[in-house]
């Protein structure tokens, strides 16, 4: 197979190799199949050559979108190090909240609808767990959190769903008794169960403690070109000073929360550049990140369906999976908990957004809160 090939409509070329298990990656999941419609451009962004003009356009279509995913008029405290509203958007903070309510003055009501029910609950890392710091290399969880997260691990079964290398987050957070995915869900560590026997996309192996795991990793034929990606992008923004590339194993992260806007531009330019050579990966947005991964179905919120299936909880009515997250990513798991009316999501963030979470909370502190009120709770149900 032709992974680099130029071709507009590349197909899959051993597609009969592609089980029908409910968590494997079928060619239905793809954007393209060995015998359905052609590669479709729109699940990527590509530079037109023609056309006069409209490669500005796109251009500028693309700074919009960096922008408005990496908003710049918040203060970031120096005690903190995260962003806050500043004091004339507090008013309309406050108005989002009557969407978005806090997750901790409505844990009352979170805790009537979880008794009876067996909560499972899944966290993001980065802005979640841990503050954004200008270097991604220093994004260390406090102890207390670190505290906090094996307690509540205690009650209930708990996972990291992360865009970092899956490897990465393990080191930042440490803590054996989780559930690891990377690379925003192709990259997942996961309990064994019989109906990830059949899975082409899962293999067998030993964690830390010597406990015989899952892998689930349906991106893995990607992984060749995501090495010679992240090698043309560490070259191509070799000299656009605060850039910083990271390889996410089976993505690549392009950061440039140290970069002056004025030059965002040519960040995101010399990212298409890469692009244009590789129409089987896509372009998507965090914040202050630009990410290229594999044009494939498949998300956080799928990590969030392959982790409830692998733990036995996925059609179960007493079961309440909570998501909490802080990015653009983890919409997809809030809009997978929303759709199937099965669990919350819950967003982190100190300015009002669009969000298809239930609750908000408003930084690391308050998820360490909410916790920290979590395991108290199931304490005092159990007495």
């Amino acid at each position: 197979m032709d992974l680099k090939s130029g071709s507009t409509s590349p197909v899959l070329t051993d597609a009969s190799s592609m089980n029908n298990t409910r968590l494997g990656i079928h060619s239905a999941l793809m954007p393209y199949s060995h015998n359905g419609p052609a590669f479709s451009p729109t699940l990527f962004l590509t530079i037109p050559r023609k056309r006069p003009g409209l490669l500005d356009d796109v251009r500028s279509s693309l700074l919009d979108a960096m922008k408005s995913s990496s908003p710049t008029h918040n203060k970031i405290t120096k005690e903190s190090n995260t962003e806050t509203p500043q004091s004339d958007g507090d008013l309309a903070y406050r108005n989002w909240m009557f969407k978005y309510p806090s997750a901790l003055s409505s844990f009352e009501q979170i805790a009537n609808i979880a008794n009876g029910k067996r909560i499972a609950l899944f966290l993001d890392y980065d802005g979640t767990l841990s503050p954004i710091v200008d270097n991604p290399e220093l994004a260390f969880m406090s102890n207390a959190m670190r505290v906090a997260v094996s307690n509540v691990a205690k009650y209930f079964p708990t996972a990291i769903i992360s865009g970092r290398n899956r490897d990465k987050v393990y080191e930042f957070v440490g803590l054996t008794e989780l559930y690891y995915a990377g690379s925003h869900g192709m990259d997942i560590m996961g309990p064994v169960r019989p109906s990830n026997s059949d899975n082409k996309n899962c293999i067998k192996s030993i964690d830390k403690q010597g406990k015989e795991v899952n892998l689930f990793q349906p991106a893995s034929e990607f992984l060749p070109m995501i090495d010679e990606v992240y090698k043309s992008l560490l070259e191509i923004t070799k000299d656009i000073v605060g850039a910083k590339v990271e390889n996410n194993k089976f993505c690549v992260s392009v950061h440039y929360r140290n970069v002056e806007e004025k030059s965002w531009n040519t960040v995101g330019h010399a990212v298409q550049e890469i692009l244009k050579e590789y129409p089987r990966l896509r372009l998507t947005h965090g914040r202050k990140v630009l990410e290229v991964r594999p044009v494939l179905d498949w998300h956080k919120g799928k990590a969030v369906e392959f982790l409830l299936e692998s733990l036995g909880l996925m059609d179960c009515d007493d079961v309440l999976p909570i998501y909490v997250g802080d990015d653009r990513t983890d919409e997809d798991a809030f809009k997978v908990l929303r759709d199937g009316k099965r669990g919350y999501g819950i967003l982190v963030s100190s300015m009002p957004k669009e969000s298809n979470a239930f609750y908000s909370l408003r930084d690391p502190s308050e998820v360490m809160e909410f916790l920290n009120t979590l395991v108290m709770w199931k304490k005092r149900s159990v007495l």
